[in-house]
């Protein structure tokens, strides 16, 4: 079982201010070349496994945001680590019941 969650969630600032989306969606599309498990939500994507890999993935998705021409990118992370083990499902399963 996963030891980590880190959410993640990116505000480029685009080369010409367009729209951040495709950013966005290229960041999703690394973390889903990454192989973990993830879930995408409306503000933020919540990606589980091991702390170092994970963290690994937020740097490479900056990386790749620089690649696309941003001058920066403002990014709000926030980690869960609990070493005897964690998952989205497990936090969620009360309201993913209801659906």
């Amino acid at each position: 079982m996963a030891q980590a969650l880190v959410s993640l969630q990116i505000l480029p600032r685009t080369p010409r201010g367009e729209n951040v989306i495709p950013y966005v969606d290229r960041a999703i599309e690394l973390i889903d070349q990454s192989g973990i498990r993830y879930r995408v939500g409306p503000l933020e994507t919540t990606m589980e496994g091991e702390l170092p890999e994970l963290l690994k993935i937020v740097e490479k998705v900056h990386e790749e945001m620089v690649k696309m021409g941003c001058g920066s990118v403002l990014a709000q992370v926030k980690i869960l680590y609990q070493p005897d083990g964690i998952s989205i499902s497990e936090l969620t399963k009360k309201y993913d019941e209801h659906r």
